[in-house]
């Protein structure tokens, strides 16, 4: 069996979240460490957006006012809401079999495990390519529309998943709705007036879904990560070791929070 590293990790603040995504992705790049899988959630809840999107199609005076953050990925895509959800990543070193062939195809293999997991939990799920003439979306939500092999349940999209290679490594990341209003992201991000927001939020529930819906009953956090890391072991053939961050990780996980996550020339730049 194949060892990977396995970091559970308590809810915690967006900026963290990223920077500690980005210091595994180093160190697995690197060589320090081995493949990881890490499973998080997030408190507060926050709006990350993507390392190319516009900051000013958020509204921060309405996220200020749910108590929601806003952060920004180091991978790409478009806005997401974190809240109710259980986030993975997956840390590759980029010559690994998963990272094979470039983003799509990585897409395609760790789909699987993705689609595995929701099999075990009772969901009929698809990961299909993208057709190249598929519309493109012109909405700052990431789960209006699907891109290559990320998961759909009855052709909405389920779990919204981005990735980013640097440093030698492979970072992918995604977002797995468990239960509440899909449409909520639309309280975070700039519209033209009441009317435009609450068109948004109906286009939202006719492309998305949360897993309580695919699945037909509510499934706790707890039981959604251990499904995932249950298919993880079974479709890679590996074995899964309990780990924590190393002393390096941690301090570099500090400092990409300090000097780049929590930064509004990061966050908030046009």
């Amino acid at each position: 069996m194949r060892q990977w590293r396995l970091i559970n990790d308590p809810h915690t603040a967006g900026a963290r979240n990223m920077a500690v995504d980005e210091a595994i992705m180093r160190a697995v790049g690197a060589g320090h460490q081995p493949p990881t899988l890490r499973v998080y959630g997030w408190m507060p809840p926050a709006l990350s957006i993507g390392y190319g999107q516009r900051a000013c199609e958020v509204d921060q005076d309405l996220l200020r006012a749910h108590g929601w953050d806003i952060v920004r990925r180091p991978t790409g895509g478009r806005a997401i809401m974190h809240i109710d959800e259980l986030t993975y990543s997956i840390a590759l070193p980029a010559d690994h079999l998963l990272a094979y062939g470039g983003v799509v195809e990585s897409y395609q293999a760790i789909s699987r495990a993705l689609l595995h997991m929701l099999e075990n939990l009772g969901g009929a799920a698809r990961a299909d390519p993208m057709l190249n003439n598929a519309p493109k979306s012109l909405t700052p939500v990431c789960f209006d529309t699907p891109s290559h092999y990320e998961i759909t349940v009855n052709a909405k999209k389920l779990i919204g998943s981005a990735q980013v290679r640097r440093a030698g490594g492979v970072l992918q990341h995604g977002s797995l709705p468990l239960t509440g209003d899909i449409a909520r992201i639309c309280d975070g991000l700039v519209y033209m007036d009441e009317a435009a927001r609450e068109m948004a939020r109906q286009q939202v529930r006719e492309r998305a879904i949360t897993l309580a819906d695919a699945v037909g009953r509510e499934i706790m956090w707890l039981q959604a990560a251990e499904a995932l890391i249950s298919a993880a072991a079974e479709t890679f053939e590996i074995h899964l070791s309990a780990g924590v961050l190393s002393e390096q990780e941690r301090q570099a996980a500090d400092e990409l929070e300090q000097k780049v996550y929590t930064t509004s020339e990061w966050t908030l730049r046009r």
